[in-house]
């Protein structure tokens, strides 16, 4: 039961920052900031229920904690933010994750106004 909960939670923290990163506003990118927050919580005490089981090792749990604790800082200082919290545009090859077209060289000629 707790292998499944670490299982269900671990990854649910990257996974809501990225869903939480292609939302429109700020306010929404910092719910799911939260929420990813209250996730790697979560895990934290996952990590308390398997040590108290002894399923870890103390350096396990040690490791684990060490980590957790890192995310949840950074986590808490991106929902503290006043500014954006949102990455700068990024193209993945030939593709424009935000289909405007700006990398785009056929658009060039169509810019100016005049048709070939």
């Amino acid at each position: 039961m707790l292998g499944t909960s670490w299982l269900r939670a671990s990854p649910s923290i990257p996974l809501i920052i990225a869903e939480g990163n292609g939302k429109g506003t700020n306010a929404d990118r910092r719910r799911y900031v939260e929420i990813a927050r209250g996730s790697a919580l979560e895990c934290a005490s996952i990590l308390d229920c398997l040590k108290a089981y002894e399923v870890l090792t103390v350096a396990q749990d040690k490791q684990g904690k060490t980590m957790l604790i890192r995310i949840v800082s950074m986590l808490t200082q991106l929902g503290r933010r006043d500014h954006e919290i949102r990455e700068t545009s990024v193209f993945y090859g030939d593709y424009d994750y935000d289909n405007d077209n700006d990398n785009d060289k056929d658009n060039e000629s169509n810019d100016s106004g005049s048709e070939s």
